[in-house]
């Protein structure tokens, strides 16, 4: 059996859908920080079947896990201080995200300004649809 120790302080992201770990990764930019990560890949979930979790040591007062949301929110936020869990945080689908996912319009400005930040604003939250601020195209991620 597995078996990765507890923390002391930092986050442990639980139920994250099964190979959606590195996304998760990535997205919250824990390639380019210091702190320890460990990420565990189809673990066994009685809710879920198979699950990855992602736990992160140290201090996570800079770590925006708003975007969480928007790639799953259903994982669960357990933020983790003394070792013991202070706080169950629940996620909804951020207002707004930026440079998560790309314009598709080859008209948008975002295709000839390429420095310009691709910002998407959710407005439908039924349907999980975004739109692009500059070009309104719709983006839904089913």
């Amino acid at each position: 059996m597995l078996n990765i120790s507890g923390l002391a302080e930092g986050v442990v992201l639980d139920h994250i859908q099964a190979g959606k770990s590195l996304e998760v990764y990535y997205h919250l930019g824990l390639d380019r920080r210091d702190s320890e990560v460990a990420i565990i890949k189809n673990a066994r979930s009685s809710k879920m079947g198979r699950k990855d979790i992602i736990k992160i040591e140290g201090p996570v007062d800079n770590l925006d896990l708003t975007i969480l949301g928007y790639i799953d929110h259903n994982i669960t936020v357990n933020i983790i201080r003394d070792s013991t869990i202070i706080e169950k945080r629940t996620l909804k689908l951020p207002k707004k995200i930026t440079n998560v996912i790309q314009c598709k319009n080859p008209r948008c400005i975002t295709s000839s300004e390429q420095e310009l930040p691709h910002i998407f604003v959710l407005t439908d939250e039924k349907r999980e649809i975004y739109r692009c601020l500059y070009c309104e195209e719709k983006y839904g991620k089913h």
